[in-house]
């Protein structure tokens, strides 16, 4: 008797269904690799389709690597969200422990879109500027009687450079975990930005 080959039986999705799977793919993929290390063909071969077809949702890969970018900015995002509950620095430090997290598990993702984005890459650029913008924003929105951080022009200079601070102290956490420890990191990032704003 020979050997029986046994498909699975593959299933049809709609064009936004398919879409949304493949963005999901790219986002898992990213969490693990830089953008240029995101294969086009790995990821069509797992979602089970052609390239061609992919660059038919996309537009192309450029298009398909902004959509995968977009999707994990929109996660960071969600992911971020503080806690309705608590005073503000409660709820700044479990937002900051979101962040730290979310660095940490995709920190070869995270890496690249900084670096594509501090490079020149216009689109990248763009989705990072809107995505850490509304971050800063958040800041405000949260806290409208301004208890932490009032609205003002400098508390918002502030944050914009405490967000580039939180940033890049992360990632050096990240590659090097030895430095400090997670909790220890958390009271730096959530304990700064209130002391910057005090100086003022």
């Amino acid at each position: 008797m020979g050997d029986v080959t046994v498909t699975t039986p593959r299933i049809r999705l709609t064009p936004e269904q398919r879409r949304e799977q493949l963005l999901d793919l790219g986002v898992q993929m990213l969490a693990t690799r830089s953008l240029e290390e995101l294969s086009i063909d790995r990821l069509a071969e797992a979602a089970g389709i052609s390239r061609g077809l992919l660059y038919h949702y996309f537009g192309g890969k450029q298009g398909f690597y902004e959509a995968v970018v977009q999707r994990a900015a929109d996660d960071l995002y969600a992911q971020t969200e503080p806690p309705a509950e608590g005073d503000q620095l409660e709820r700044l430090l479990a937002s900051m422990a979101a962040y730290v997290d979310y660095v940490a598990a995709n920190r070869a993702g995270y890496s690249s879109l900084v670096r594509a984005a501090a490079g020149g890459n216009e689109a990248l650029r763009a989705i990072y500027d809107t995505t850490f913008a509304a971050l800063a924003e958040r800041f405000f929105a949260e806290d409208p009687a301004g208890e932490l951080l009032p609205d003002t022009p400098a508390n918002r200079t502030l944050v914009r450079a405490w967000q580039a601070m939180a940033e890049e102290l992360t990632l050096t956490w990240c590659a090097d975990p030895t430095v400090m420890s997670r909790d220890e990191l958390l009271r730096v990032l959530a304990g700064s930005l209130p002391a910057m704003i005090e100086i003022l």
